[in-house]
């Protein structure tokens, strides 16, 4: 009997936290669309019982984590899930991806605009400094917004860093005041608000990216992880997205 009771102390705990991870949705994915997929998370966790980690930045901080117990990645754009796909061959399920919501470039600047920006065409004038950003679903957004208005040439001599994701843009952005502006997602400034204002480009000048998510082949709760996105596609996730800057 004293046996059976020792047993038990040792073997109940480690089921409980077993069940503990089993019960726990693991979702990971880029910075841009994180805030949003955290409110998301959170709110579905309170209506379903279902506990929901976002884990929300570049990829090489997360990728090692992911190959072992992810249950949905999601990305800033199409061409990033489609990416990860190929460089991550057999970890997504792509029958299950799923398009969410679109969002929009923009152009933040300094707070209080002090280079008088307006639009794209001023960002093609002298003395004007641009940051770029290469990666996060932004790869090409700057030169697909200045070919419609011919400025190409005129905004790539006014780039006076480049960085390959957000995050480090960001940084860039703050630490160094010589940038006035950044091509951007506009849902960034819902973020930024303190070091930041945006300057909205024309609905017919701008340009726009996706949300994709799929769930993963190694998910054990793939029932779960399609109810997830079920409430992210419903009126109460849209409305929490546009809350965070998407349409």
């Amino acid at each position: 009997m004293k046996t059976l009771i020792v047993l038990a102390f040792y073997i109940l705990p480690a089921l409980s936290q077993a069940q503990s991870k089993q019960d726990t949705l693991y979702v990971y994915g880029p910075g841009g669309p994180g805030a949003a997929m955290e409110e998301c998370a959170k709110v579905f966790s309170m209506k379903h019982s279902i506990s929901v980690k976002v884990t929300a930045g570049p990829e090489p901080k997360w990728i090692e984590k992911a190959k072992q117990n992810a249950d949905l990645v999601f990305g800033g754009a199409e061409y990033m899930l489609t990416q990860f796909k190929m460089q991550h061959p057999g970890l997504m399920d792509s029958t299950t991806r799923t398009e969410l919501y679109k969002r929009r470039a923009g152009i933040l600047v300094r707070p209080g605009n002090p280079k008088n920006i307006t639009s794209l065409k001023d960002l093609a004038k002298p003395g004007i400094n641009i940051l770029e950003i290469t990666g996060a679903g932004q790869l090409g957004m700057w030169e697909d917004l200045a070919g419609r208005q011919n400025l190409i040439g005129g905004i790539q001599k006014n780039i006076k860093g480049a960085f390959g994701n957000t995050a480090i843009a960001i940084d860039a952005w703050k630490a160094d005041t010589k940038y006035d502006a950044i091509i951007i997602f506009a849902s960034w400034h819902n973020r930024l608000k303190d070091v930041s204002e945006l300057v909205e480009i024309p609905k017919k000048q701008t340009v726009y990216r996706g949300t994709p998510i799929s769930v993963t082949t190694i998910s054990n709760q793939k029932s779960e992880a399609r109810q997830f996105i079920q409430f992210l596609l419903s009126a109460e996730g849209h409305a929490i997205f546009k809350k965070w800057g998407w349409e």
